[in-house]
């Protein structure tokens, strides 16, 4: 038995990424997320959806560069003197 596609739409689908219409669209239209197009509306898959929001998913240990080094003594005394 073939399974049906649950269909969303734009606005629903911002909704569930939490981002914006123009961010959806800008997903879409860099090729980051499959849309189609039906007449006049733009419909989305939820499984399409959902395996964008799983391959967009961090790797522990991939966000070092976002926060500083911890400031040893040294640091701290050499900036005090200037």
């Amino acid at each position: 038995m073939t399974e049906s596609i649950r269909w969303m739409s734009t606005k629903e689908a911002s909704e569930r990424l939490g981002v914006t219409l123009r961010t959806l669209y800008r997903f879409i239209d860099e090729g980051q997320l499959a849309a189609y197009k039906f007449g006049r509306v733009i419909r989305l898959k939820e499984s399409d959806v959902d395996d964008f929001i799983d391959a967009a998913r961090i790797a522990p240990g991939s966000l070092e560069h976002l926060y500083p080094e911890p400031k040893t003594d040294t640091s701290l005394t050499e900036s005090s003197r200037t």
